[in-house]
């Protein structure tokens, strides 16, 4: 059966975690296979609002195993409120329902300072960090210093790691605290130690070799969906650098992640949103800094389920989501926001930009290059109709189903699912990954 890879198309909070939760119903496994708790994946089921930022989106379905992958970066004190959170709703009464890898690495409280005072540091040019320690876990990791979800398991070991990696950090945090003027923190290395001991403690009942089981479901022939965090132009390697996370969102990451090669991955999903958005620094193209914008904002609800920060907002761009294609092989498209959209005389699509005075279709490889074109728009009626009782693509008002069909024609690809409300139900399937 289909393996299926689930990734944002553009700079992340395109609606994965509804996508997953709406397609776990058809898989057995789900697995995150990168980022941390700078993710904040929501879901609306029943009218109840859940907001995930660590244990993937298949997590509300019972007899589904949930998989927190070895690509991914853990807050232990994140997971566990996660976990207790859960637990007091019902959920995750099957400790086996959630497996958290063994070589997944730690964030710890030094990674959270020196993330934030990094940040500070940089003043005008700043990237727009959650501060939640994710860069600096993820440096810790390339860099063969990184405190591992195994270590916390063994005392004596943890003491050992926490009191090499400290005092280097710290006098980092020293440096930059005295550079900006601020109290330094303090970092008390004996109550770390027992602090993460505990929570390994916590946590232990759930840590398992998390590539091997998965390689047995694969072996199996059981369904597995990989569930991306961020989105394709906040990768790392092929991201708008530098305003980009720490990991690779593509969908290649998910068989590095997961610990599972990559003939195990059979389509992949991309997620986008009926229009775009952006958190944080960088370019964006079709920014609309109007009112315009601010009504995709405010009826968008577009606020950051983890920072609450404001998203910057702007018109569909379709030079973007080409290139997410590309770079991710997608399948096809689940559009998501198409709600938002209702009430709009029309509705604009950036099929290309103009750089220089010369017209070109796909994205610039220098993010200053990004930050001077031009969008070049197409325009197409709107409709008044609310979407949120729509079924079927035949329920929508033709002019959504005309903005749907071009966006299918712009991009090479189908758009396979439409996301009308924040509900689970509020969504129009109209080709299943696992069956098509």
């Amino acid at each position: 059966m289909p393996n299926i890879v689930v990734v944002g198309a553009q700079w992340g909070d395109e609606g994965k975690g509804k996508v997953v939760d709406l397609l776990t119903e058809h898989a057995q496994v789900v697995v995150r296979f990168q980022g941390g708790n700078n993710a904040g994946h929501t879901l609306v089921v029943g009218g109840q609002k859940t907001v995930l930022h660590l244990i993937p989106s298949g997590i509300l379905h019972s007899g589904k195993t949930c998989v927190i992958g070895n690509g991914v970066v853990i807050d232990p004190t994140v997971l566990m409120k996660e976990i207790d959170a859960l637990k007091s709703r019902g959920f995750l009464a099957d400790a086996r329902q959630l497996l958290i890898s063994s070589h997944a690495h730690v964030i710890f409280p030094w990674h959270k300072h020196l993330d934030a005072l990094r940040e500070k540091s940089r003043a005008g040019s700043a990237i727009g960090t959650t501060g939640r320690g994710i860069g600096p876990a993820y440096e810790d990791k390339v860099g063969r210093r990184g405190i591992r979800v195994a270590d916390l398991l063994d005392a004596t070991r943890l003491k050992r790691r926490v009191h090499e990696r400290l005092g280097p950090a710290s006098e980092e945090i020293f440096q930059l605290a005295r550079a900006a003027k601020v109290p330094e923190p303090l970092l008390e290395e004996g109550d770390i130690i027992r602090e993460y001991s505990e929570l390994g403690e916590r946590l232990r009942e759930y840590v398992a070799d998390t590539s091997l089981y998965l390689s047995e479901k694969v072996r199996k022939g059981t369904r597995i969906l990989f569930e991306g965090a961020q989105g394709t132009l906040l990768d790392v390697d092929h991201g708008t650098y530098p305003f980009v996370t720490s990991s690779n969102c593509v969908a290649g990451n998910a068989a590095v992640g997961s610990g599972l090669g990559p003939t195990s991955i059979d389509r992949v999903l991309g997620i986008t949103k009926a229009y775009t958005t952006r958190v944080g620094q960088g370019p964006f193209p079709t920014e609309l800094s109007d009112e315009l914008g601010e009504r995709l904002r405010k009826v968008g609800d577009e606020f950051g389920a983890t920072t609450g920060r404001p998203r910057r907002c702007g018109w569909l761009d379709v030079v973007v989501l080409r290139y997410a294609t590309r770079v991710n092989g997608l399948w096809g498209l689940a559009l998501t926001k198409m709600d938002v959209l209702s009430g709009l005389e029309s509705v604009k699509i950036c099929t290309s930009y103009e750089l220089d005075g010369q017209r070109i279709e796909e994205l610039p490889g220098d993010y200053e290059d990004l930050g001077r074109v031009k969008p070049v728009y197409e325009e197409l009626p709107g409709w008044d109709k609310r979407l949120a009782g729509s079924r079927t693509l035949e329920d929508l008002p033709e002019a959504a189903q005309r903005y749907v069909r071009r966006i299918e024609e712009l991009c090479g690809i189908p758009v396979v699912c439409v996301s009308v409300g924040a509900d689970r139900g509020e969504t129009i399937l109209l080709a299943n990954p696992y069956h098509a």
